[in-house]
C-alpha cells in the first residue's frame, strides 16, 4: 500500500457502492459515510474521526486503527480482534456496537461513552483503566477479562463474575453491585 491520504474530509460517501481506496489515512474525517458490509482489510487509519457513519459488518482483517474516535456511529457485528493490534487505540461516543467482538485485544484506557454494547464479547480482553461512561452492557461477555482500575460507575446492565475476571481497584456504583452478584441468583434491594 503506497497511497497516503492526509487531512481530507469524506462527507456522505457511500463506500458500499465503491470501495474506499486502499491507502493510509491520517488526520481524515469521515462524516455520514456508509461502510456497511465493506471490506476495510489492510487499510490504515491514524488520528482519524468517524462521525455518524455506518460500519456495520465491515471486514476488518489487518485493519489499523491508531488513535481513532468514533462518534454517533452504527457499528454492529464488527470483529475487532481481526484488526492489526499494533498501536490499536480508539474511543467510542454515542455508538451502537451490538454483537461486536474485542476477543483477546489489549485495549487499556479505552473510553466508551453513551454507547450501547449489547452482546459484545470482551473475553480475554485487557480493559485495564478503561471507562464505561453511561454505557449499556446488556448481555456483554466478560470472561477472563482484565478490568483492573476500569470505571463502571455509570455503566449499567452488566454481569461480571468477580471470580472469573481481574477486577482489582475497578470502580462500580452501589446500584451496579447486582451486576457483580448475578451468578449467585440473589436479589438486591435499595
Amino acid at each position: 500500500m503506497s497511497e497516503y491520504i492526509a487531512e481530507q474530509t469524506f462527507n456522505k460517501e457511500d463506500f458500499t457502492l465503491r470501495s474506499l481506496p486502499k491507502a493510509e489515512y491520517e488526520n481524515c474525517k469521515f462524516i455520514n459515510c456508509n461502510f456497511a458490509n465493506s471490506d476495510l482489510s489492510g487499510l490504515k487509519f491514524l488520528d482519524c474521526e468517524f462521525i455518524s457513519c455506518n460500519l456495520s459488518l465491515a471486514t476488518l482483517s489487518k485493519t489499523s486503527f491508531n488513535e481513532i474516535s468514533f462518534n454517533d456511529c452504527k457499528m454492529l457485528g464488527l470483529r475487532f480482534e481481526n484488526c492489526n493490534d499494533f498501536g490499536l487505540a480508539f474511543s467510542f461516543e454515542n455508538c451502537k456496537l451490538d454483537h461486536s467482538s474485542f476477543y483477546k485485544l489489549k485495549l487499556k484506557k479505552t473510553h466508551f461513552k453513551n454507547t450501547q454494547l449489547h452482546e459484545v464479547d470482551f473475553s480475554e480482553c485487557d480493559l485495564a483503566n478503561s471507562t464505561f461512561d453511561n454505557c449499556d452492557l446488556l448481555s456483554a461477555t466478560f470472561d477472563r477479562t482484565i478490568l483492573e482500575k476500569a470505571d463502571f460507575r455509570t455503566g449499567y446492565n452488566y454481569s461480571i463474575d468477580p471470580d472469573n475476571n481481574r477486577i482489582k481497584k475497578a470502580r462500580f456504583s452501589k446500584s451496579g453491585l447486582a451486576g457483580l452478584l448475578h451468578k449467585y441468583d440473589i436479589q438486591v434491594s435499595e
